[in-house]
């Protein structure tokens, strides 16, 4: 090919090569179907190729006739029916033969001149029954730089005609269309309305103006073929006329010259690559409305975590101003005991330390801190419980987003895209359902209860020297009691006069409440601080757990707008490229 080509020419070719070869990655990283992949390297091999004309239509169109009265000569079989090697190469050869390949394909080689810069092929039909042909003919017809499209005048545009020409039209191809046969419709009306049906449904399948030759093959033959045995100009033949064969052979052999030919070479791939280009921007657009859900999906997860927090803050609050209600009590509780005890009256029952002691512990330690674990337990557990209900809140929903939008892209291009993504939806659906099903709520309330714990007697450790919240409510507590006790065990009744008393019992409440305000903060600290660090920790794993698909719909919106990029540029150089092919001299 290279060798008949011009300079600008040549420059051109380079251009379009490094242009199809940029859009192949591009394909392949939108996980292109290997018939679209094929197609692009077809077109990229074609540069390289010979001239290819393809003759298709359905068996019994009279295709080998109408390269038979091309070549001049009854050089292919015809027939009928479909048989085994009806797909012929035709090349140019210095004398006749025929040779069959491996793949069910049989190579012409015929003395006709026109053939040394052409190469052709006659297809099986569209309607042939063997799979093979089928195959082989959707090799050679998006290889091929130009298509004639032979229908029979008996049966113009059959259904499998139109499939195929719609598919053909997909490959971007130049597209010739011959009606043959003519010479079986009785009179010029008939011929008229065949015609007629011929050039608007070709208009709808092919596009645009397409070229219409209505010829007769097996007259133009003949007439031919009378030439060589008696010398009879072909103009001086009543049957050339009629075969009206002229006009195709003379488009065919006069207006495809080189320079038509070198153009139309360089033009196909261009047609194909563009088509190629417009059906994947639609895929990118479909990914990307796709991927906008998904988004919106992420959004809302996140939206639903900070509601979750702020939920579980407010509620936490409530939960802690429960363990500050009993120990507010239990300060009302002191003060009654203290105004009620500590009095002028009942100096004698003071003397005895162990029965005041007692007392206090009865009614004013009471039951608090039984009521204090009871509520922090009653904390732990709605913490486990929201917890396992967050959970529970996004294994649904991912599970309501992987089942919305199934089949929803359009053609084989989007297999790959959706699996995976799909995939990675069920993938975090089951990650969530694995963390629920696991989840053992006696053992995680028993943790975070063993946690709390820890955390509140080491916040007041110094103090206190406990191990449990019974046990450093009693010691904290206690040390009230000291302020009265070590007062009386000084012995000196008449220290406790009618002014000291007074001072003592306020000095003493007010030192009972320093110490449930204390101990108030410091449960609170301790309490706060670890339901943070549980909250962070069970909003972190969810966050992990979704951390797949998250990655996913992020760096495939990201490589969809490179790969949007890529193809608008694609299509730019491609139509300038088309601009230049067709402003070719």
């Amino acid at each position: 090919m290279r060798r008949l080509l011009s300079a600008q020419e040549d420059k051109i070719l380079r251009q379009e090569r490094a242009v199809l070869e940029s859009l192949q990655i591009a394909l392949t990283r939108l996980d292109a179907g290997d018939e679209d992949l094929d197609l692009l390297k077809n077109s990229l091999d074609q540069l390289e190729e010979m001239f290819l004309l393809v003759i298709v239509g359905e068996f019994n169109a009279g295709k080998s006739a109408l390269i038979n009265a091309l070549m001049g000569d009854r050089y292919l079989t015809e027939g009928v029916i479909p048989t085994t090697s009806q797909l012929f190469l035709v090349r140019y050869g210095e004398e006749v033969s025929q040779s069959v390949s491996h793949d069910d394909l049989a190579v012409v080689h015929l003395p006709v001149e026109w053939l040394r810069e052409v190469n052709l092929v006659d297809t099986p039909g569209t309607n042939a029954v063997i799979r093979s042909h089928e195959q082989i003919t959707e090799h050679f017809v998006p290889r091929s730089d130009l298509v004639l499209f032979v229908t029979s005048a008996d049966r113009p545009f059959s259904e499998s005609e139109r499939a195929f020409l719609e598919r053909i039209r997909r490959w971007g191809k130049k597209i010739v269309v011959v009606v043959n046969k003519m010479d079986m419709l009785q009179n010029d009306l008939e011929r008229g309305q065949v015609l007629a049906f011929v050039e608007e449904n070709a208009r709808l399948l092919v596009g645009g103006d397409p070229r219409i030759f209505p010829v007769s093959a097996r007259l133009a033959l003949e007439s031919k073929q009378q030439e060589r045995s008696n010398g009879t100009p072909l103009a001086a033949q009543e049957s050339w006329g009629r075969s009206q064969f002229g006009a195709l052979e003379e488009y065919i052999l006069a207006r495809l010259d080189k320079q038509e030919r070198v153009r139309l070479k360089l033009e196909n791939p261009l047609g194909i690559a563009l088509n190629l280009v417009e059906s994947y921007r639609q895929v990118i657009d479909d990914r990307q409305n796709l991927l906008k859900g998904d988004f919106q999906t992420l959004d809302t997860i996140d939206e639903q975590l900070d509601a979750y927090q702020a939920d579980m803050r407010r509620d936490f609050q409530y939960q802690s101003d429960r363990v500050d209600n009993v120990l507010y009590e239990m300060a009302e509780r002191g003060d009654k005991f203290f105004d009620e005890n500590l009095r002028v009256t009942r100096i004698l029952e003071l003397i005895n330390s162990e029965r005041l002691r007692g007392e206090f512990e009865r009614k004013v330690l009471a039951d608090t801190s039984r009521q204090i674990e009871q509520h922090v337990s009653e904390l732990i557990d709605w913490m486990v419980d929201k917890d396992y209900r967050q959970w529970q809140g996004v294994i649904d929903y991912i599970n309501q987003r992987a089942s919305q939008h199934t089949n929803r892209m359009v053609g084989k291009v989007s297999n790959e895209f959706e699996f995976s993504r799909q995939n990675l939806l069920k993938s975090v659906g089951r990650s969530a359902r694995e963390v629920v099903d696991s989840y053992d709520r006696e053992a995680e309330a028993s943790k975070l209860a063993q946690e709390v714990q820890r955390a509140i007697v080491q916040t007041a450790a110094v103090e206190a020297g406990a191990i449990g919240l019974g046990a450093l409510l009693v010691a904290v507590l206690q040390t009230t009691l000291l302020d009265v006790t070590g007062v009386l065990g000084a012995g000196a009744v008449a220290a406790l006069g009618l002014y000291v008393l007074p001072y003592r019992r306020s000095k003493v409440k007010e030192g009972m409440r320093t110490h449930i305000g204390d101990l108030r903060q410091r449960l609170e600290v301790a309490m706060s601080r670890q339901f943070e660090a549980e909250l962070a920790q069970s909003v972190q794993r969810i966050k992990e757990a979704i951390a797949p698909y998250t990655r996913f719909v992020r760096v495939e919106r990201e490589k969809l707008a490179v790969l949007g990029d890529t193809l608008r540029d694609a299509e730019q150089q491609l139509r300038q490229l088309q601009h230049d092919v067709q402003g070719l001299e």
